[in-house]
């Protein structure tokens, strides 16, 4: 994901990136908004006041988005809503149009997904096929250290290893699926182009367990 010229952690990059998508849908309270973040996002189900707050205000010395207080009875603390920018929106279309390897990343790629009905095809497709590729490389080293140290491990290491190839060939299958709903829907665009026989979630890693698990019908073309 590009990088904001503020020094900031990777967890924060993604967490001002979905606070973009969640308001491009339109101006929220930060009690809504933390709402859901932590509801559609599991790298951000634990998302505190204290991490939101201080990524609002940071996305608000960066004109990307804007406060408005909302009058209350006399003596209360005034409601705070946020809403998007005119900059804001061209600063989110310029971090979806991104497809490099830390969209790949475990994090990364939960919360691109969430937002791939406003990202390009070409860019979803790119997203997808690099996401198979850095699992593929996860799955051979895994079968390695599998074959190498299989005599030394005890019943309980080798179940954990197999667990996580299992994981990763299911996973590797699920983004087959949809790469090929991508190119299918690049000839034929079209409603039936994304109908899926993709796995239920929970065969899926803790991590996307929350995210949509198919790609929507009614993509940005």
């Amino acid at each position: 994901m590009p990088r904001s010229p503020r020094p900031q952690s990777r967890r924060a990059a993604l967490l001002e990136f979905a606070i973009l998508g969640v308001l491009h849908d339109g101006a929220l309270h930060g009690y809504e908004l933390r709402k859901r973040l932590t509801t559609a996002l599991g790298i951000f189900r634990a998302l505190s006041y204290g991490s939101l707050y201080p990524a609002l205000r940071a996305l608000m010395e960066a004109g990307h988005i804007s406060e408005t207080p909302e009058l209350t009875a006399s003596g209360k603390r005034p409601r705070i809503t946020y809403e998007l920018t005119a900059e804001g929106k061209e600063h989110f279309q310029d971090l979806v149009a991104a497809s490099g390897p830390d969209a790949w990343d475990d994090d990364d790629f939960d919360v691109r997904l969430a937002f791939f009905s406003r990202t390009e095809r070409e860019v979803r497709l790119r997203i997808l096929e690099g996401r198979r590729s850095r699992l593929e490389e996860r799955l051979a080293r895994i079968r390695e250290v599998s074959t190498r140290n299989r005599e030394r491990m005890d019943s309980y290491t080798l179940a954990l290893q197999q667990h996580g190839e299992e994981r990763a060939e299911r996973e590797v299958r699920w983004l087959e699926e949809l790469i090929s709903a991508e190119r299918r829907a690049a000839l034929d665009p079209g409603p039936a182009a994304y109908d899926l026989a993709v796995p239920p979630a929970p065969f899926l890693t803790p991590h996307h367990q929350t995210q949509p698990q198919q790609t929507p019908p009614h993509h940005k073309e």
